[in-house]
């Protein structure tokens, strides 16, 4: 198989953004009503955007708490779950032991991890999209950034400042519930692009 380089930053730099959720399209769930909600609408999906967040970890061999923040979308909508709450965890519990609802995203082995450890529970049907681009020839993982380069010739907004920002605040700010959300979407996005059929797993 032919291995195939991933966009340089140089080339992702000179794309238009990609167009993204707005606050609008985002649903934060703290409470164990928004949590029932949540799961009404979630779990008669057939695929969903997944992705975790954590509060950074500052030491060297410091053992992360997280996820504080789990994320599931569809292709109009995201859900940002807080896990303060036994019945936010009881759902995102669900959701990710389901076998008949598929959970895509990039770079899940670290989540996958941390998920077992704070939440007690193996995620089931997870596919991550860096296995599937590395099946294809791609030499480096690709990433929710490459991907959304390389089929929409956009470029995928990440802000740096979320990234390393305190995930495990009960307050969440605009910017980290925008973060969140799209890195589910985008991964949603990337996997409907790819025609992928909604079912065999793919473990990270």
């Amino acid at each position: 198989m032919p291995h195939i380089l991933s966009p340089t930053k140089e080339e992702l730099s000179a794309l238009a953004p990609l167009d993204r959720l707005e606050l609008r399209d985002i649903v934060l769930v703290s409470t164990a009503h928004q949590a029932d909600q949540a799961w009404a609408e979630l779990s008669t999906s057939l695929v969903l955007g997944f992705d975790t967040e954590s509060k950074p970890t500052f030491f060297r061999d410091q053992v992360s708490e997280g996820p504080h923040v789990v994320q599931l979308s569809t292709l109009r909508k995201a859900w940002v779950f807080q896990l303060f709450d036994a019945r936010c965890r009881e759902v995102v519990s669900a959701l990710l032991e389901s076998e008949t609802v598929m959970k895509v995203g990039f770079g899940l082995a670290g989540d996958h991890t941390q998920i077992r450890r704070t939440l007690g529970v193996e995620p089931r049907k997870v596919l991550d999209l860096n296995v599937v681009f590395r099946k294809q020839g791609y030499v480096k993982e690709l990433g929710v950034r490459g991907a959304v380069a390389l089929l929409f010739k956009r470029r995928f907004l990440k802000s740096r400042k979320a990234t390393t920002s305190n995930w495990a605040n009960r307050q969440l700010s605009e910017s980290q519930l925008i973060y969140a959300a799209n890195d589910a979407w985008a991964a949603l996005l990337v996997f409907d692009a790819l025609g992928l059929p909604p079912g065999q797993a793919c473990e990270p």
